[in-house]
């Protein structure tokens, strides 16, 4: 059967935007279990959350943007390595942003012992996991899951979606990128600027108060002049980067895949 569009990006509105690339990547939930006999792939694991992304965003655009980089980069190996892209999982540690309706989080004892207890299943038959991470509040408890079950000899490893450059929160970025995989869930017209401080400037605060305290709208950053176009510059462009990571297949002692880029590091993205 003709494989159709990536369903993280068939959904996606694409309106004024270029057309959502034709599907490659397989995906787990597609297979039968014959059909991994044999095989021992390596599974990318889309980790999202389910959380408030300021007025104007959708809750998922975590999960949104890591399925979407995932599938891209299994779809750029497709010739030459066995790659799957396994359901994304929507929900995350997000209690930061808890002071907001719509928001759920897990917590950070839940998503380690979540992510611990699908490496173990999953690497019963498959040969790598990589979590693909859309949500910076994930990684602390991510980063433990990920040291568990690589002093048990599993080969599994993280790798963030973070744009070199990018804002903290619902802002310039995350606003762009949603425009390219899913205008049509933006409210462009709700949109607003948050704090734009350097997020180490505001770490304390956000600790202390959440969010909400530091941000009434829960934005941090700056969505004015978003556009589609950089959406897709950054989204291609991280899964370029995951792509030649999974490539060379280099983990630091964090359990982070590749080598990290200079970049600004995202608070509760």
């Amino acid at each position: 059967m003709a494989a159709g569009p990536l369903p993280e990006e068939r959904a996606a509105g694409t309106r004024g935007t270029r057309a959502a690339q034709p599907a490659a990547a397989p995906r787990l939930a597609d297979l039968a279990w014959p059909d991994l006999t044999g095989r021992a792939p390596t599974v990318l694991l889309p980790l999202g959350s389910c959380e408030q992304h300021g007025p104007h965003l959708p809750l998922d655009t975590d999960t949104t943007v890591a399925c979407v980089v995932a599938s891209r980069a299994a779809q750029r190996l497709r010739a030459e390595a066995d790659v799957l892209v396994a359901p994304c999982q929507p929900y995350g540690a997000s209690g930061e942003h808890e002071g907001f309706p719509g928001t759920v989080s897990v917590g950070h004892d839940a998503l380690r012992l979540l992510v611990t207890e699908i490496g173990r299943s999953m690497l019963r038959w498959a040969g790598r996991l990589l979590v693909v991470n859309g949500h910076g509040g994930n990684l602390r408890s991510l980063a433990d899951a990920v040291a568990g079950l690589r002093s048990e000899s599993r080969d599994v490893a993280w790798w963030p979606c973070l744009p070199p450059g990018s804002d903290a929160h619902a802002g310039h970025t995350e606003t762009s990128m949603m425009l390219r995989l899913r205008s049509s869930a933006v409210r462009r017209e709700r949109a607003v600027a948050g704090p734009t401080d350097p997020v180490h400037l505001l770490m304390d605060r956000l600790v202390t108060e959440s969010v909400r305290g530091v941000s009434p709208s829960g934005v941090l950053g700056d969505p004015a002049g978003a556009r589609a176009s950089e959406g897709e510059r950054l989204v291609d462009g991280m899964a370029d980067r995951l792509a030649a990571d999974i490539r060379a297949w280099q983990v630091s002692g964090s359990g982070r895949l590749g080598v990290p880029e200079r970049q600004s590091v995202g608070a509760g993205r």
